[in-house]
């Protein structure tokens, strides 16, 4: 059984106070704190084995070559992607906004007729329905429900023949509302459709196998895992892999190059890998996947679970309005939340100042925000390193927001 206390203390930044008070950090949706065998694995690169991966011939480069590709299959099975060689699966970005960037403009090239003959299938045109302009493809979408969980029971309404594209949220950042992926998914395929998975929110927090969900791509960052910040990973199927044409273009993803005719580009990855890697990042990366998988992604939910139980009490407070799911069930401990007659930024620093840190703002989320009839929210999301007294502490800060600011209200118990 997992010793959560233990882990907490793996976390060097929680000793600290901060406006006097000991440091709360309720903010892990955003990015998630560090544990030491993280940062001594990334720190450790740069002092023992620190070299470019897959150009040089000498014993640091082949080291490095070694951790780096270590640290890609570490990550592909805790995910459930292949790491067979020859076979792989995950691409290396430097996030998974640009894994999605990487990944749209990848089928815009397919678009304009680049890419061997298997590309055909990533093109787009008008008529097609997905959101890419320069293609004239035409955007549709998903409906909330009051809850705020995407009405995936519309799958076969919204999912039409026209369809080449879905993509869609494993997890919402505003409602942490789990996302019924599976009649998407199986509508997605029926029509010959690429499904696209915004996996961020899933796999810091959830047991997740990308070959059993038959997503097709799927993108997550590793900050939000307990790794470090700058690096990420675009999952693939093996075969749209290698179909798909390179978005990027320079160092080491060329084969064989020519001045009169077309490069020959590498197999998958490297074909998506231009450049040089984020290795010391994607090493601590791997370090991270393999710390969780020590844990038991099993117990971090059902850690959180506990712990998102009483942080939906929010929602007892007088003047407090949580948007999205009220219950525990199929969603995570990130709670979005409004108090009424007091702005989002002054809830944020009011909280601050009893030394927790909460999100402030609509979270790159404003359509979601306008489903609920606000314009931004206030937002704690729960890490494997909190505990019910962080919880209690946050219940007991809101509670006082409204007498502070003079619009009355007390907590209800």
């Amino acid at each position: 059984m997992a010793d959560f206390d233990a882990i907490r203390r793996q976390f060097p930044i929680l000793n600290q106070q901060v406006h006097g008070r000991p440091l709360v950090y309720l903010d892990s949706a955003a990015t998630a704190q560090k544990p030491q065998a993280v940062i001594d694995a990334e720190s450790g690169f740069y002092e023992s084995i620190n070299a470019g991966v897959h150009r040089g011939a000498h014993e640091l480069a082949a080291r490095s070559t070694v951790a780096f590709e270590d640290a890609r299959a570490a990550m592909a099975r805790f995910v459930g992607a292949s790491a067979e060689e020859g076979r792989e699966e995950l691409v290396v970005t430097a996030g998974a906004t640009a894994g999605l960037n990487l990944l749209a403009t990848a089928f815009g090239y397919a678009s304009m007729g680049r890419g061997p003959a298997a590309a055909r299938r990533f093109a787009l045109g008008p008529g097609d329905e997905i959101v890419v302009a320069r293609t004239g493809a035409t955007l549709t979408w998903f409906a909330l429900d009051d809850e705020g969980r995407i009405r995936t029971d519309t799958a076969d309404e919204v999912i039409t023949d026209r369809t080449k594209v879905v993509a869609m949220t494993h997890v919402g950042n505003v409602t942490g509302a789990i996302t019924d992926l599976a009649p998407v998914v199986r509508r997605a395929h029926e029509v010959g459709a690429v499904f696209v998975l915004d996996a961020c929110q899933s796999v810091p927090h959830l047991p997740v196998d990308f070959h059993a969900l038959d997503v097709d791509f799927a993108a997550f960052s590793a900050h939000k895992m307990y790794g470090p910040t700058g690096a990420g990973f675009l999952y693939g199927r093996r075969e749209l892999l290698e179909a798909l044409p390179p978005a990027w273009f320079g160092g080491s993803m060329v084969e064989l190059a020519w001045m009169d005719k077309p490069a020959q580009y590498m197999d998958p990855p490297a074909r998506f890998e231009a450049g040089t890697q984020p290795v010391a990042q994607v090493v601590a990366a791997g370090v991270a996947a393999q710390w969780l998988q020590s844990i038991g992604m099993d117990a971090v939910a059902g850690h959180e679970q506990a712990l998102t139980s009483e942080l939906l009490r929010l929602g007892d407070i007088p003047g407090v309005r949580i948007l999205g799911p009220m219950s525990a069930t199929a969603r995570i401990g990130t709670v979005a939340f409004e108090v009424e007659g007091v702005h989002p930024h002054d809830v944020g620093q009011y909280i601050d100042a009893q030394g927790i840190a909460i999100r402030v703002g609509h979270h790159c989320a404003q359509p979601v925000h306008r489903h609920f009839g606000v314009y931004a929210s206030n937002r704690a999301s729960l890490g494997v390193y909190n505990t019910m007294d962080d919880v209690h502490a946050l219940l007991d800060a809101v509670a006082g927001v409204r007498p502070f600011f003079g619009v009355g209200g007390t907590r209800a118990e």
